[in-house]
């Protein structure tokens, strides 16, 4: 038999071939069918490929059990019988994400992605943790790799889209894009991507047009993709001032979905603190995330991630914020993590200044989060995502009258958000501030003329 791009599978049955199919395709597009390979793994527990599959799936949980639920699927892998190289290489795939050697995974998933283009399950994994250290030209890379091979298929062109974009090369970015738009209007990575374009060209009018004529393709994809590319333009609706739609895509969009989740969390803190920046009340909202993000623990599993809980949990004044320092520290030393040095020398920094925020302690704030911002991509997560740090030190800075170093920060800020009314709104108190009216009043103006 053979997948639903012409790869050959090890099956004997339409059901397994189905449900190996998708969660294929629901892990690239974003779909909840993703998790039908749970039911095939159940009635076909033999099958190596649908339980390396079914491990990755746990895995990208992004949670410390992760491991543990995977593992049976994994054993089950592990013990088939039979397999091509190419489901061995999955099969492999599944045993070091959950073994955390991810540094071995994305050699395995860019050799992969090289002997057989169409494995779109390598190469969005291969996306998945290059990204997640911040390494963007091998996101880029292990795209290439898929072409020419994969020229038909949108994906491969939505996450090539990506990897430009995250090196900068936004023209190209734009370009593999709109191809795979060509060759499916609804590919949600592709919207993503466009979704970054806008917004580092500052072109908050068109991305707004461009995400909302496109939002109802969002509607039924997993809780992921449809907050994040909501989360996407609740940031145009904060740069125009829209406070009505903002709030209202949060509420119905951005938190609410998959409360427990990982990435949903992180999207309502990331949101939630930036809609304070902008000036705007956001009453008791704070409460039913941080109560989730509690939850988790001690959970620093993504640097990433657990910056984000810890932001939660410090600006509600939660006692667990405290004890996710404690563990950040912790894993700051665990030379046994291949990404120690990470937390060590980035996460760390962060996290201390992210808790002196919290405190209103903003020097402090000013000086842990200085030392961090440099590398802070090592910690994953976009441009547009890190970008919550950038604002946390901007505020702070503000906040302790450093209005020399706020006014740099804001006009660099204005090459890439021109109108927005909450960056002119600052801009002009900076101004004021500092002693130049007339800059002042141009920055006002900026905000009057919207």
């Amino acid at each position: 038999m053979q997948d639903l791009y012409g790869l050959p599978i090890t099956c004997t049955n339409d059901a397994t071939r189905q449900g190996i199919d998708d969660f294929v395709h629901g892990f690239i597009s974003f779909q909840t069918k993703a998790v039908n390979v749970l039911k095939v793994v159940k009635a076909d527990p033999d099958n190596g490929l649908a339980n390396a599959y079914a491990a990755i799936l746990y895995m990208l949980l992004e949670a410390p059990a992760a491991p543990d639920l995977a593992k049976p699927f994994l054993d089950n892998a592990l013990a088939a019988k039979g397999l091509t190289p190419r489901e061995e290489a999955a099969v492999e795939a599944a045993r070091l994400f959950v073994a955390g050697d991810i540094p071995k995974l994305i050699e395995l998933c860019e050799a992969t992605v090289s002997a057989y283009p169409r494995d779109m399950v390598m190469l969005k994994l291969g996306q998945y943790h290059t990204f997640n250290i911040g390494d963007f030209p091998a996101m880029l890379r292990v795209a290439e790799k898929a072409q020419p091979g994969a020229a038909d298929i949108a994906y491969a062109h939505g996450m090539r889209a990506f990897g430009f974009e995250e090196c900068h090369l936004l023209d190209d970015a734009e370009a593999a894009a709109r191809h795979a738009l060509i060759l499916d209007e609804s590919e949600p990575w592709a919207h993503h991507a466009l979704a970054h374009i806008y917004l580092t060209r500052g072109q908050v009018a068109e991305g707004t047009a461009f995400l909302e004529s496109v939002a109802h393709h969002w509607a039924d994809l997993n809780s992921f993709m449809h907050t994040h590319n909501w989360w996407h333009l609740a940031l145009f609706y904060i740069s125009a001032g829209r406070t009505d739609d903002l709030l209202a895509a949060y509420d119905t969009h951005v938190w609410g979905v998959n409360k427990d989740y990982s990435q949903d969390q992180v999207g309502a803190v990331s949101l939630l603190a930036r809609i304070e920046f902008a000036g705007v009340n956001v009453g008791n909202r704070w409460q039913d995330v941080a109560d989730h993000v509690a939850k988790r623990g001690a959970d620093t599993v993504s640097a990433f991630l657990t910056l984000q809980y810890l932001y939660a949990l410090g600006r509600t004044h939660r006692p667990e914020g405290e004890t996710l320092l404690k563990a950040i520290e912790a894993r700051a030393e665990d030379e046994k993590k291949h990404d120690w040095p990470v937390w060590r020398d980035v996460a760390l920094w962060a996290a201390h200044g992210i808790a002196a925020h919290a405190a209103e302690d903003y020097d402090d704030c000013i000086r842990f989060l200085g030392k961090a911002l440099p590398r802070l991509a090592e910690c994953g997560g976009s441009h547009a995502q890190r970008d919550l740090f950038e604002q946390i030190h901007l505020d702070a800075l503000i906040r302790a009258g450093r209005t020399s170093q706020a006014q740099q920060v804001l006009e660099m800020r204005r090459t890439f958000d021109p109108d927005g009314i909450p960056l002119n709104t600052m801009l002009a108190g900076v101004y004021e501030k500092s002693g130049l009216p007339e800059q002042a009043a141009a920055a006002r103006a900026r905000v009057s003329s919207d």
